[in-house]
């Protein structure tokens, strides 16, 4: 079953629009809202969650629940509550994605350190354990500012007498557009798409050094990209280091290429292909090496 924790703030879209259209599947939600600031602002988060709750469970068929936060800037707090919520997901055997797009950023770091701590902690479950983020089309606030400048302007020539009745109509009608949109979608419009997808999952790094022989491993990846066979990149780098290519090597690499893999460090990928496992470098292992070229190379 597939958990979504998801702090609420003043956005709609994009906490659900990327796994409507992404099609992701989403057996349950866990809501947040914030319990800080002007009453406003209370009220408005408050009836954001009530709208997400109604449309997780009628365009997605998600169970829904929600909590409180009672401080949104204490970070000890936020913390603690992400790590036990993820904690009690994994415990029910759930996969769990945190959307960390919205809330102040307190939350957002809070929940965000909380799951990558329980991917060090828990490595067996690091692949239940997902961290998300998704970037809006378009930020109202600037819509909101400008359509302010306007009604100024409005506001200056109607004091000098010089404006028509169909001036009023169309700020009028634009003002209440404006304000509509913010009432129904938050602060955000829209989820935007990135590399054919609505969210960009936020790798974890390990916490392990990594070893000058793993670094070779994952530069040979880095650069000639994906091997159907471990084997067939033991045979490579044996080329490379101008190594004989040996049972004992071919060893030495499927025992590092295994510390480095999903049950390590998490820096490379390895997919089941027949009797053999392709094997690839993860998302943060490809960070990994293109931080690591770049100091090398300057």
């Amino acid at each position: 079953m597939q958990t979504h924790i998801v702090p609420v703030g003043f956005d709609y879209d994009r906490l659900i629009a990327p796994l409507v259209r992404d099609q992701i599947d989403v057996d349950s939600v866990i809501l947040l809202e914030g319990a800080v600031g002007s009453e406003a602002n209370v009220e408005y988060s408050r009836h954001l969650s009530e709208k997400l709750e109604t449309d997780f469970r009628s365009l997605l068929g998600a169970e829904t629940e929600r909590f409180v936060l009672e401080d949104v800037y204490d970070y000890d707090e936020a913390f603690e509550q992400a790590y036990d919520l993820i904690t009690a997901e994994l415990d029910a055997g759930n996969e769990v994605w945190v959307n960390v797009a919205a809330m102040p950023r307190t939350v957002s770091f809070a929940f965000a350190t909380a799951a990558n701590s329980l991917m060090v902690e828990r490595e067996d479950e690091r692949e239940q354990i997902h961290t998300y983020y998704t970037a809006p089309e378009k930020y109202l606030e600037t819509e909101l500012a400008e359509e302010l400048r306007e009604q100024i302007r409005l506001l200056e020539e109607l004091k000098n007498g010089s404006v028509e009745d169909d001036q009023i109509d169309d700020r009028l009608e634009s003002a209440r557009t404006h304000l509509s949109e913010f009432d129904e979608r938050g602060t955000t419009i829209g989820a935007k798409e990135i590399d054919g997808a609505h969210i960009v999952e936020l790798p974890v790094t390990s916490f392990s050094n990594v070893k000058p022989f793993e670094e070779l491993i994952l530069y040979k990846l880095g650069e000639d990209g994906e091997f159907d066979s471990v084997s067939e990149l033991a045979e490579s780098l044996a080329r490379e280091l101008n190594e004989e290519y040996t049972d004992s090597f071919r060893s030495k690499v499927i025992y590092n290429v295994d510390r480095l893999g999903p049950g390590g460090k998490g820096y490379i990928e390895r997919e089941e292909h027949g009797k053999s496992y392709r094997t690839r470098l993860s998302r943060i292992g490809e960070l990994w090496v293109r931080a690591h070229s770049d100091s090398e190379s300057m």
